[in-house]
């Protein structure tokens, strides 16, 4: 995903305090978009503080919270490129919205540079762009997929007895955010919202796995390979290793790399584009995951990613 700096972002041939002086110290953004076209009207038209601060809106303590003028032109041109069929050229975007011409080609380039709009060169009109839509599928996943994976986690659990988790990579670190346990059973010391580890986990080598080569290099370089015990992945050799046979059988093994007493199998969960979004994973004793109880417990846990990948749209691989 391309993420854009400050600089990369930011309008050419301002200055800091050029950009500074445009944050007027106006309300939160307002709920419906009539009243802020009013406002980002005001302002493009260079009314003065006074006036566009005069429609603000206070907090029960009367303290003002402030919000950026061209932030508010932005969000307003997505907006009303949302409702276009064919896109806007600047000036009809100016005309429509009744702002500056000269704001507003400087917010659509910067748009366009950080991927949420798309410029037709020949025509000259712009449309929502591709990385708009992207993060609004994956808004839509991160809300819909604890819900849709609820029924199959449960089962896994009732059919097992032992723990379940679901995790995701975010901001490059394995998450927990969904935790089963059966009522009586040991309890396994995770929460929701924790971080596991990526080399010794089940669930951290399974969002580890389906990364590509460069990610895995920079993932192992910035988090390391902390040992746990004699049973953990010391090497960034092996760790790969470890990682093509995740690929190949299709689930991950931590045979008390992480903690001793404790197995656990992970299996990925894909989308509709073959992307690995979650892992799933079974925890248990040593005594409750005996060698000749795993290959039973590995198909379960890789139904029920399957049954998950389904649910979203997706195929697990074989």
């Amino acid at each position: 995903m391309r993420v854009c700096s400050y600089r990369q972002c930011g309008f050419p041939g301002q200055s800091d305090g050029d950009l500074l002086n445009r944050f007027l110290p106006l309300a939160a953004i307002p709920r419906s978009s009539d009243e802020r076209t009013s406002i980002v009207r005001l302002i493009g038209r260079g009314e003065d503080k006074d006036t566009a601060n005069s429609m603000r809106i206070t907090g029960k303590s009367n303290r003002v919270t402030e919000s950026v003028p061209a932030l508010e032109r932005a969000v307003l041109i997505l907006e009303f490129l949302g409702k276009s069929r064919t896109g806007q050229t600047i000036s009809q975007l100016a005309r429509n919205l009744a702002l500056p011409k000269s704001s507003v080609h400087r917010t659509a380039l910067t748009l366009e540079r950080c991927g949420f709009l798309y410029l037709d060169r020949e025509t000259g009109h712009y449309r929502l762009g591709l990385h708009l839509f992207g993060l609004a599928n994956m808004a839509l996943e991160g809300l819909n997929l604890r819900e849709q994976a609820a029924h199959f986690l449960h089962k896994l659990m009732e059919r097992t007895g032992l723990t379940v988790h679901m995790a995701v990579l975010e901001h490059d670190e394995a998450v927990l955010i969904e935790k089963v346990q059966p009522s009586g059973a040991l309890k396994v010391a995770t929460w929701v919202g924790k971080h596991v580890d990526l080399h010794c986990t089940a669930l951290g080598k399974v969002l580890l796995a389906y990364r590509s080569e460069p990610e895995i290099d920079d993932l192992i370089k910035k988090h390391g390979l902390l040992r746990h015990n004699e049973n953990t992945i010391g090497s960034a050799r092996k760790l790969k290793e470890n990682l093509a046979l995740v690929r190949k059988l299709g689930y991950a093994l931590d045979d008390e790399e992480e903690e001793l007493g404790i197995r656990c199998l992970g299996a990925p969960i894909f989308d509709s584009q073959s992307r690995v979004v979650a892992a799933v994973s079974l925890s248990g004793t040593t005594s409750q995951m005996e060698p000749e109880q795993l290959g039973i417990l590995t198909e379960q846990v890789r139904n029920t990613a399957r049954a998950i990948s389904d649910q979203l749209g997706g195929s697990a691989k074989a």
